[in-house]
């Protein structure tokens, strides 16, 4: 792993699979780490000949953190309702700038750009404000925050947002599977000696609950991307489990029907999660995807997309 500075901050990153091969930033979601993303995943990816960069978001890992800025929540959630500016340190808009800045500062024109939840509103904002810089969108149980979608149930938002009881590594890692149960797959096993490992592993890197806080703010306060999206012209691929119970397969189908010729697969049983398990069917989407983008741009076909050359289907 490396450091390097874009977009004005301290950005924690990672750069295999061949030079020479095409590059695919990969943006995980909130409060979590680029470890997050399965060794697995990564390196599968690499192997297919992908140059796989992966990075640690502003206030999480090794990445620059803004520490004692401690957003009002409430005050934030009032001025929203009041329709006044929130007063956050950051967006998920400068989160997007962080992503495109970290792909020039690599010296890379265009990547294919992919993101898990948060990570994936981060990647569609990507591929809005830095349209030159997306060869593909690859969305990956996401959503476009339309107020319209439904919800998450209450016991994967708790999940999510009640804290550890205690900041020892044991309770946190505990903390971390009770959380994960609550929207895990259906389908695959709940492989608890991994995910264990994989929390301690995360803890020991960087325990930094603080830098949640401020993520959530941005989210908060990040508008909907509906609107926009129906005028993004680019290949896209989205992808969401039918189990997930954090952000419902519903903003996943809301997303592609956003995007002109968005190809969509809803996965039976796949939850808020990446399980060993599902990986074999994502390189199955993902990969095919890649190479009919990377195609089509060889024949001087790359963007506008027609709408509906790749289709909105279920699969």
């Amino acid at each position: 792993m490396s450091r390097i500075r874009a977009n004005g901050i301290e950005i924690e990153y990672e750069d295999i699979g061949p030079r020479d091969g095409m590059p695919f930033l990969l943006i995980m979601g909130f409060g979590s780490q680029m470890t997050s993303w399965p060794r697995e995943f990564r390196e599968g990816l690499a192997d297919a000949g992908l140059r796989v960069i992966t990075f640690d978001n502003r206030d999480v890992g090794l990445t620059q953190k803004w520490d004692g800025v401690f957003p009002d929540i409430k005050a934030v959630q009032d001025a929203l309702k009041e329709g006044r500016k929130p007063d956050v340190p950051y967006t998920l808009t400068d989160m997007a700038s962080d992503a495109a800045a970290l792909l020039d500062e690599l010296d890379i024109a265009s990547a294919h750009i992919a993101g898990a939840s948060m990570g994936g509103m981060i990647a569609q904002l990507v591929a809005l404000d830095h349209p030159a810089k997306a060869r593909s969108l690859i969305s990956i149980f996401s959503t476009t925050s339309d107020p319209s979608l439904p919800r998450s149930t209450p016991e994967a938002q708790a999940a999510l947002m009640t804290p550890a009881p205690a900041t020892d590594r044991a309770s946190v890692i505990a903390h971390s599977l009770k959380g994960r149960r609550a929207y895990a797959s259906t389908r695959f096993p709940f492989d608890e000696a991994r995910l264990s490992e994989l929390a301690g592993a995360s803890y020991d890197r960087s325990f930094y609950p603080q830098g949640s806080l401020r993520q959530w703010s941005a989210v908060m306060t990040s508008p909907p991307r509906t609107e926009r999206l129906k005028k993004l012209h680019i290949p896209t691929l989205v992808l969401h489990g039918t189990a997930d119970t954090l952000i419902p397969c519903a903003a996943g189908r809301h997303t592609a029907q956003c995007i002109p010729g968005a190809e969509y697969h809803e996965i039976e049983g796949w939850g808020h999660d990446l399980p060993l398990g599902v990986l074999p069917e994502l390189f199955g989407f993902i990969l095919p995807f890649v190479a009919r983008v990377e195609e089509m741009r060889e024949d001087g076909f790359a963007t506008p997309v027609a709408s509906g050359c790749c289709g909105v289907a279920a699969g």
